[in-house]
């Protein structure tokens, strides 16, 4: 057993009773609201949010206690019909994900309902054989008639374990839905330290966070090839971080775009990030950013392994 290990399991071992875990692959189409309600239920922030659709990009894990289970969430990316080398890894990456989870959990957007890649994805879990649960979020959105109506027409084509209602924005049905899967996984050892809360390396959510701030910027603006990647992590005898990462995009265009005026946007991209991350780490951050061009870098293999992606072929 690694030192880990003997971590988990004397936290594992303070609780009351027997100790449940277990990996759920949260899956679903874009901009369902995965990331949302991954960060509500583990209860802080491991993975990275916007407006813009297929913001994941690789399955992020985050790691929740609730009575005494341990809950691995599987963040996966959102599944669309993918165009590129890039939308391929993606979608691959998440039914790979849930292929390997305890449990499944198919969030559906309750506005936009099963038309689109919603439909797709209930057709392909079909072929998946672990038990699944149904999340219908933002259902502050919608009234009750429909909401009871997507939720028939989604379980007339699975045999879903259950169904809940929530709001992964404020949180209503959330308090539901760890009841339940704490008291459905399966019995055994935790896999993570009690207060361990993602297996994200803190250079890759470093990384992530950056990324957030870009497309949140530039959410018109800039497109999907652009890409942030850690390149120094200096821990400062003063107690502070200096961090410098690298954004990279395909075309000189791009560059001007996340630079800015006078450099006012990535200044700005930079102060955003900045501010989080020294939240997050609960120390001064000094942070770098550069923007480099590198052409086609969608089609680099390395790139895809610093994603934590397979590289299609």
């Amino acid at each position: 057993m690694t030192q880990e290990e003997d971590i988990a399991a004397e936290a594992a071992a303070e609780t009351h009773g027997p100790t449940h875990s277990g990996f759920v692959a949260l899956i679903g189409p874009t901009n369902a609201g995965k990331s949302t309600l991954v960060n509500r239920l583990v209860g802080a922030k491991v993975s990275i949010v916007s407006h813009k659709v297929q913001t994941t990009r690789a399955i992020v894990r985050g790691i929740a206690i609730h009575d005494n289970a341990q809950i691995v969430f599987m963040d996966t990316p959102g599944i669309f019909k993918p165009r590129r080398r890039l939308d391929r890894a993606m979608v691959t990456s998440a039914w790979g994900g849930a292929k390997d989870a305890d449990l499944i959990m198919l969030l559906i957007d309750s506005e936009r309902g099963l038309r689109g890649d919603a439909e797709a994805i209930l057709e392909g879990l079909k072929e998946v054989q672990q038990p699944k649960i149904l999340v219908l979020n933002k259902i502050d959105r919608v009234n009750r008639e429909d909401l009871l109506a997507l939720a028939a027409a989604a379980n007339e084509k699975i045999a879903f374990e259950r169904t809940f209602m929530i709001s992964a924005e404020n949180g209503s049905g959330c308090d539901d839905v760890m009841d339940y899967l704490a008291s459905t996984l399966p019995e055994g050892p935790w896999y993570y330290p009690e207060d361990q809360i993602s297996d994200l390396p803190m250079r890759q959510l470093a990384a992530e966070i950056t990324r957030e701030k870009l497309f949140l910027r530039l959410h018109q603006e800039l497109p999907y090839s652009s890409h942030v990647e850690t390149e120094k992590w200096e821990e400062r005898k003063d107690g502070s971080v200096r961090i410098e990462q690298v954004i990279y995009v395909e075309r000189d265009s791009q560059k001007k775009i996340a630079l800015g005026k006078g450099g006012e946007t990535i200044k700005a991209i930079s102060t955003a990030a900045r501010k989080e991350l020294s939240e997050i780490l609960e120390q001064p951050v000094h942070l770098f950013l550069f923007v480099k061009v590198r052409e086609n870098w969608g089609d680099d293999p390395e790139r895809f392994r610093e994603m934590g992606l397979e590289f299609p072929k």
